[in-house]
């Protein structure tokens, strides 16, 4: 009896120690891939890491991590146009199966899927911010976007000029907008356009104004957007992605 006793001492000690072990292990290579992950990207600030699954250490010897999860609170995207970038807030990203190489010099996820937020202003400085002529004496131009609730976007049009070089006009007009994806570019259609004292002012013209799209690329790893909505503090994002790079 007693040297069963003694036996389930040394099992728990021992299972004690290697739990104790294995966070240390993960806390170490969270903090490594981070550091990684920063430089790869070019990041500001040093990303969050968070490598789910218990033991980590079992996962280590077979060389594939089931889930890691990295939470970016800044990220500059490209946009296609040079010098320019747009900022993405709080990127968080679950990667699945994430092999990496015996020196973890790289690491690729075999999905990703994930999501973000544009900030209004970030997103107005795409539009059209100079008046532009649409038509009957009238000049227009984006002042602002918000939310309009169930997923649309609401476009503050500025509208100044001499309506049918009679009536003075300087009013700003709200345009609900649908938000979608296309071709790995965020693209704002409005759903109808404004009509001033009874005059419908040239489709083809206000829309060169209210409608507007943003290539947003380059995103970490390869992923691509995949779904966008207006929402009360910015335009959600959702990503996905395959084959995705953490490193290397």
């Amino acid at each position: 009896m007693r040297a069963l006793r003694i036996l389930l001492i040394l099992v728990v000690v021992l299972g004690g120690l290697f739990v104790i072990a294995d966070r240390v292990a993960v806390h170490l290579a969270e903090g490594k891939a981070a550091d990684k992950i920063k430089s790869t990207e070019d990041l500001a600030a040093t990303p969050d890491v968070n490598i789910k699954g218990f033991p980590f250490l079992t996962q280590v010897a077979g060389g594939s991590l089931d889930d890691v999860e990295v939470g970016i609170k800044d990220y500059r995207a490209a946009t296609g146009k040079p010098g320019q970038t747009l900022r993405i807030d709080d990127l968080q990203a679950d990667m699945k199966g994430v092999k990496f190489s015996g020196d973890y010099s790289s690491a690729t996820a075999a999905t990703a899927t994930g999501t973000a937020r544009i900030a209004y202003d970030e997103l107005l400085k795409t539009a059209k911010a100079e008046p532009t002529d649409v038509g009957f004496g009238v000049k227009a131009k984006v002042v602002g976007l918000s939310d309009g609730g169930n997923g649309k976007l609401k476009v503050a049009v500025r509208v100044t000029g001499t309506l049918a070089g009679a009536v003075p006009v300087d009013r700003t007009l709200s345009v609900l907008s649908s938000v979608t994806v296309e071709n790995n570019r965020l693209r704002v259609h409005a759903d109808s356009l404004p009509v001033i004292s009874g005059l419908a002012l040239a489709e083809n013209r206000v829309r060169t104004i209210t409608d507007f799209q943003q290539a947003i690329d380059q995103l970490p790893g390869g992923i691509k957007l995949d779904k966008v909505q207006a929402a009360p503090d910015g335009v959600k994002i959702e990503v996905k992605g395959s084959d995705v790079k953490l490193v290397g």
